[in-house]
């Protein structure tokens, strides 16, 4: 498969930040950078073109709801990703891309087009994923390299004032039920404290109001929510950009809860393996993604002003309450010739709002447990479960490693280590399990649940804690209260040489049978 290169060396001399504490645990990853990285979204496309995992629509499709829909059934069905060549009510030229980093089509390759978007092979793993953005984590961050206006595909077009209108864009209506068009579902907002230290970009939902006003969740403990809070304090709205396309890494990064004060820029750097290009906005400081496809402009309010909602939401329901909160001001849009915008249909799994968030929760967990010297294999988020189940696995030699600790005290010490962090709100179940499965195989990982989890015993509560409105499993309550329970099942299995033997074709048949066998199917 042949993959566009970016054409962008490292420079001679690079200053470069820690990202976060080291890790004590050193692996060896199946996989590295490959020489050649997507640099935008139309090189990741032309990846999954060559995968055989993209659909050309040259059919007239409606940005409302119908391109959603399109969508949605091919998540549903783990078919190609959509591309809608032809959107009704726009300029001729402007497109859509449905689900760019959902599970992927080849049966072989599931997780292709997530791997693609972080610069592995399509043919990675879960773990292989989980590793390189753990690894990533704990190295030196790598600037992003400003780029002049001319060398920045993003300002081939520019509209300000007036011009600077949303209907001219595809931006779609997603869910019958919607509160309105949404402009953001799968793209980064860039924000930056008012003294310059630290430049954010998170993803999170954002409500189309009208052509020039846009409102969006943001929600503490979030890092959206900790920088604007700032701009609050001074009483001054925030300038923001919101990005859509670019390199497919910067979409699926804005969801990985990296610790305070780190720049997601700098951590897409290090995990490209070179500086991202950027390119200064056109209100303010702020330096956006040079190929993005298109960036949205102005400043978000300081009061809560916007009535944001409903939206089907990743749980899987749609629901019926709104929010008071932010709005943004449309003041200026850049954007490429016949501009590509991305759509995720969020609703039940598996769309982007599994595959990155669970997976940005999972490279958390590892990093935080690591630091704090447990011994864990991985950490995998049930895609399946709407990222309401974690995985957390275990070496069969954790008990000597942890002398004297029992199973019970070791689920407490993940509980305490996990529900301590940031991200510890998104976590309303975590699973202790050995490592002699695969948890992102969700077929292995329902079994091992269902057979080593006891009904009643062997659960380690947390009580009180902060939780994610969201969460679909906690009762109205819980969720406006936002504090609830959380759990951690220790479902450990005995000792090594205490165990069943698993029965299955490697463990129950003799390497003389089993050879046998495998020597007529590799035929």
């Amino acid at each position: 498969m042949k993959i566009l290169t970016h054409g962008i060396g490292l420079p001679k001399a690079t200053i470069r930040r820690r990202l976060i504490f080291s890790t004590p645990t050193v692996r060896t990853l199946t996989f590295r950078i490959p020489m050649q990285h997507p640099s935008d979204l139309r090189e990741h496309i032309a990846a999954l073109e060559a995968l055989g995992d993209l659909d050309r629509v040259d059919t007239e499709v409606d940005w409302n709801l119908e391109a959603a829909a399109h969508t949605r059934y091919s998540v549903e069905r783990r078919l190609p990703a959509p591309l809608f060549e032809k959107v009704s009510g726009v300029e001729e030229g402007f497109r859509l891309i449905g689900s760019p980093a959902a599970l992927s089509s080849a049966p072989d390759k599931p997780f292709a087009r997530v791997a693609l978007s972080i610069g592995l092979p399509p043919e990675a793993t879960g773990r292989d994923v989980v590793e390189r953005l753990v690894d990533t984590w704990s190295r030196p961050g790598i600037p992003p390299k400003s780029v002049s206006r001319e060398e920045a595909e993003v300002k081939q077009n520019v509209l300000l004032g007036d011009d600077a209108d949303l209907t001219r864009f595809p931006v779609p209506f997603v869910h019958h039920g919607d509160g309105n068009r949404y402009a953001n579902t799968y793209g980064v907002i860039i924000a930056q404290t008012p003294d310059g230290s630290w430049t954010n970009w998170s993803i999170a939902r954002i409500m189309m109001v009208d052509g020039k006003h846009m409102t969006g969740l943001v929600m503490h403990p979030q890092h959206i929510a900790q920088v604007w809070q700032q701009w609050v304090d001074l009483g001054k709205p925030m300038p923001y950009a919101l990005v859509q396309g670019g390199d497919p890494a910067i979409p699926f990064i804005g969801g990985v809860p990296l610790p305070d004060n780190v720049n997601e820029a700098d951590y897409i750097g290090a995990l490209i393996d070179e500086p991202l290009k950027v390119v200064k906005a056109e209100l303010s400081d702020l330096l956006v993604p040079a190929s993005a496809e298109i960036v949205i402009e102005g400043h978000l309010s300081i009061e809560r002003s916007g009535v944001e909602g409903p939206f089907g939401e990743y749980a899987g329901y749609i629901p019926t309450e709104t929010s008071l909160q932010p709005v943004y001001s449309v003041e200026a849009i850049t954007y490429r010739d016949d501009p590509i915008w991305p759509i995720v249909a969020e609703g039940t799994p598996v769309d982007e709002c599994h595959t990155s968030q669970t997976i940005g929760m999972a490279v958390g967990s590892v990093a935080a447990l690591r630091a704090a010297g447990l011994p864990v294999t991985t950490v995998w988020g049930s895609m399946y479960s709407a990222g309401h189940w974690y995985a957390v696995t275990v070496p069969s030699d954790w008990r000597d490693r942890l002398p004297g600790t029992t199973p019970e005290e070791f689920a407490r010490q993940v509980g305490e280590t996990l529900y301590s962090t940031k991200f510890g709100h998104c976590l309303p179940q975590v699973f202790l399990l050995d490592d002699d499965i695969d948890p992102a195989d969700e077929h292995v990982l329902l079994w091992a649940l269902a057979t080593r989890v006891h009904p009643v015993d062997r659960k380690v509560y947390f009580e009180g804690g902060p939780i994610l409105p969201l969460l679909a499993c906690y009762t109205e309550e819980e969720r406006h209260a936002a504090h609830a329970t959380k759990v951690v099942h220790e479902a450990l299995l005995p000792a090594p040489g205490e165990r069943q033997v698993t029965s299955n074709f490697e463990h129950a048949y003799p390497a003389e049978v089993r050879s046998k066998v495998l020597a007529r199917h590799q035929r």
